[in-house]
């Protein structure tokens, strides 16, 4: 006789309660068990197989047949599994011991071998046998990740065409050529604890590094990207509609299947009705709120941080570190804001899981999808604020040589790279940099400890089995030893692959025109994630229990609303970030082209001493401590003011209008495109409309010819 399920505890729970109701229920049911010892394991276990009736009452209550549907030469479904709801009708409770299948199923053999290895990592995804084993959730994320990654191909590609379309200007721009020669200009020094006048053309391979990514092809490249997002999102949909028609679950309803499982596991079940608090839901808010504020107080830590770093590095006995003060402090920033981002996702996931419960859902997938836009609303703040403050207020905010703001009146806020003295306002190589190392870290290192911790924990729970000799005497559990040694899963397991898979999407799309090779990293870091995540859940982890599903739920409306937030932080980006709309400016307001109708002199011929304002020596508080001040009487800074007061000059607030407007004009106008592109792709193809029609005709057709016949009769 063969068992279908073991559930296995430790021997100190053996007359726990919860397990004798669980198994007095089980016998309700219609299921049968067996209880067994095994004195060398020290492990209680609980032999369960089901009667077919409960089975069948479940396809009862869903009206599913219980082979593929009658359509199935129309829709050319698979077969129902009977895994997708099998586990979920037993009413297990994780906390009483480890639910585990006594025979592997022979979809498991085949995922192994054509699937969950690095050999097949560039071979099309089993979906219908992944479904058929892992149930149909699990199924949609790979779908989801599959058709990401091939859509990430084209938007990797023009990134990487516009980065390197920058080593075209590498040696040819004209902004590089006067900051390379720019051997009489001298910059103020920066910081408290800079005492020299620094050449402006010593930043000449900063400058030339900036020009990489920060060119025209910007622009083009962050429109392109907000068209990109919304065909990645509408071709998607249309994939997902013709899967779930495959599957024939087109018109299946969560919340009826919620209702049977509940009837199965208790047929004195009632209702439980929609209900909204005002309370509650103000309550939640005002929580939401101040974690929030808890999150921006984070990237006001980072700053602090990035002060204080500034300041020791500047006074550090190192020669190396007082020269690249500013390097470093954006490097170790990175660092440590990727270790907050460590600690608050811990801190996140509690805090939503606590609001939740506080809400009361009434359904387990209202939970799961609250819990999903509480998570993902603190994740976003968590990863993306100190990047917010990188974008827009670093170096805003420093007053003017002479006149600097002061961290708690002492010390000096920290300034842009070096590569940044030339641009107005604008700090795109720290943003660069900065999303460069928590990008590249968190792809790496959450990819090695995906799979590291999995792998080692398996290793060292077989290893330590194998030595302690255990043998099982019982054949009926031949198979259970093998599975139990895997190592355990709960409800985040396919929850933290889509949050991981967010807010990457959120780094690809949100402040991609300061990173152009974010697509390209990301197609690289899903080709191993795709494969890392096959082995983890065939090899290393037990099965998750199958869950129906025909989209990918709240997960979609998420998407939606990066894509939203990307247009209007690109957007922003560009106007007050980069260095684009000052070059525009100049161009047409100011440049040499406008005297000269047919001059051959490059247009953004005087761009660099333009844009730099002038600061008197003799202004500064102590001008002394400076090596050579006594040779030197002006130096150069990067803002738009007038001396000997150093207010804000016409061309700053002209500068803004124009940055306001591109802003205003930029989003309306990419939005526009979102919404074509939306209409024009419809969501659903019409193939699928067709066959879904034409089922329904086929019904009525088959429910009128009885009454044809009775009424010929």
């Amino acid at each position: 006789e063969q068992w279908e399920y073991v559930l296995v505890a430790h021997h100190h729970t053996q007359g726990d309660p919860r397990q004798e109701q669980f198994l007095e229920e089980l016998r309700r049911k219609g299921f049968r068990t067996k209880v067994g010892w095994i004195q060398d394991q020290k492990r209680v276990f609980f032999g369960i197989r089901a009667d077919n009736s409960i089975f069948d009452l479940y396809r009862t209550l869903l009206l599913e047949p219980e082979g593929p549907a009658p359509h199935a030469e129309l829709a050319a479904p698979t077969p129902i599994p009977v895994t997708t709801s099998r586990e979920r009708a037993l009413g297990w409770d994780p906390g009483m011991g480890a639910l585990i299948s006594c025979h592997p199923s022979q979809g498991e053999g085949h995922l192994k071998k054509t699937w969950a290895g690095w050999r097949h990592m560039f071979r099309k995804q089993p979906v219908d046998e992944i479904r058929n084993y892992f149930g149909e959730k699990v199924a949609l994320y790979f779908a989801w990740l599959g058709w990401y990654n091939y859509m990430l191909v084209p938007a990797a590609l023009t990134g990487l065409l516009v980065f390197l379309s920058g080593f075209s200007l590498f040696d040819a721009s004209q902004i590089s050529k006067e900051i390379c020669e720019a051997h009489d200009i001298l910059m103020c020094p920066l910081g408290d604890y800079s005492r020299r006048y620094q050449r402006l053309s010593e930043t000449c391979t900063f400058a030339k590094l900036t020009h990489l990514f920060d060119n025209d092809g910007t622009v083009v490249f962050a429109i392109f990207m907000a068209l990109w997002a919304t065909v990645f999102l509408e071709i998607w949909k249309r994939q997902r509609a013709r899967v779930v028609l495959h599957w024939d679950l087109y018109t299946w309803d969560e919340d009826q299947e919620e209702m049977a499982l509940q009837l199965i596991n208790c047929p004195d079940y009632k209702l439980r009705p929609h209900q909204h608090s005002y309370l509650r839901s103000t309550v939640i808010l005002i929580l939401s709120l101040i974690m929030i504020c808890l999150m921006i107080g984070m990237a006001h830590i980072l700053v602090v941080y990035r002060v204080l770093a500034s300041a020791l590095f500047s006074s550090s006995a190192l020669p190396f570190l007082e020269d690249q003060v500013t390097t470093a402090v954006v490097v170790t920033g990175a660092l440590v804001h990727y270790v907050t981002i460590s600690i608050m996702t811990k801190i996140n996931k509690y805090v939503a899981l606590k609001l939740c419960d506080f809400e009361m859902p009434r359904t387990h997938s209202e939970r799961e999808s609250r819990f999903t836009i509480r998570f993902f609303t603190l994740q976003f703040f968590t990863h993306f604020s100190s990047l917010i403050y990188i974008a827009f207020i670093l170096g805003r905010i420093n007053g003017h040589p002479g006149k600097s703001t002061r961290l708690a009146g002492l010390w000096k806020l920290e300034e842009c790279h070096l590569s940044s003295c030339m641009v107005d306002l604008g700090c795109m190589m720290d943003l660069f940099v900065q999303m460069a190392i928590i990008m590249g870290l968190k792809q790496t290192l959450s990819n090695c400890a995906e799979y590291l911790v999995p792998w080692v924990t398996h290793k060292f729970r077989s290893l330590r089995a194998s030595k302690a000799g255990h043998l099982l005497r019982d054949p009926e559990l031949r198979d259970w030893r093998r599975n139990y040694l895997l190592n355990s899963v709960n409800i985040f397991s396919l929850f933290d692959e889509f949050m991981e898979m967010m807010i990457q999407y959120g780094f690809t799309t949100i402040f991609v025109a300061a990173f152009p090779l974010a697509p390209l990293l990301a197609l690289f870091s899903n080709l191993v994630e795709i494969r890392l995540d096959a082995i983890k859940m065939v090899w290393l982890q037990r099965r998750l229990v199958p869950r129906k599903a025909k989209d990918i739920g709240t997960w979609l409306q998420v998407l939606e609303t990066i894509g939203v937030l990307a247009v209007i932080a690109n957007g922003l980006v560009i106007a007050f970030t980069s260095e684009f709309i000052p070059r525009m400016v100049y161009k047409y307001r100011y440049s040499p082209c406008l005297k000269e109708a047919n001059s051959t002199v490059d247009c953004l011929k005087g761009y660099v001493n333009h844009s730099l304002s002038v600061f008197h020596t003799k202004d500064f508080q102590d001008p002394d401590r400076i090596e050579g001040s006594e040779n030197v009487t002006l130096c150069r800074y990067r803002d738009y003011r007038n001396p000997p007061d150093y207010n804000f000059s016409e061309q700053f607030w002209f500068l803004l209008a124009i940055r306001l407007a591109f802003v205003i004009l930029f989003e309306h106008v990419a939005l526009c495109i979102k919404l074509i592109a939306a209409w024009f792709v419809p969501d659903v193809p019409q193939s699928v409309k067709n066959k879904v029609l034409e089922v329904k005709y086929q019904r009525l057709r088959e429910k009128m010819c009885p009454r044809s016949t009775i009424t010929l009769g």
